[in-house]
């Protein structure tokens, strides 16, 4: 299976200040982990968005939300796997992730 490139901003975002991070997000992370057939993309963006959650690492939300959307998971799928996290991650990091969820859907 083929998948297609996934462009990081991470040459944007970190490239000035910590390049070999940035590297190692394009060239590591993008590149060859997220490129690994044993799960697909839509499969990999659904768990690094509940890793995110349950971290509350709501900085890198808006990112991987809008991967995730175009990996093939819908709004109303992303919403869910939100609110089935609030019972094993806490409240406060759900109610906070679906904030971030709400502005990059354009429903704030």
């Amino acid at each position: 299976m083929k998948h297609r490139r996934i462009v990081s901003n991470a040459r944007e975002t970190l490239g000035n200040v910590a390049p070999a991070l940035a590297h190692y997000s394009e060239e590591v992370l993008f590149g060859d982990v997220w490129r690994r057939e044993e799960l697909s993309l839509r499969d990999r963006s659904l768990v690094t968005v509940a890793a995110l959650v349950a971290g509350e690492h709501t900085n890198q939300l808006p990112f991987h939300l809008k991967l995730a959307m175009d990996n093939g998971l819908t709004e109303e799928e992303l919403i869910e796997v939100i609110t089935h996290l609030a019972f094993y991650v806490g409240w406060p990091r759900a109610a906070s992730a679906v904030s971030v969820a709400k502005q990059v859907m354009g429903k704030d």
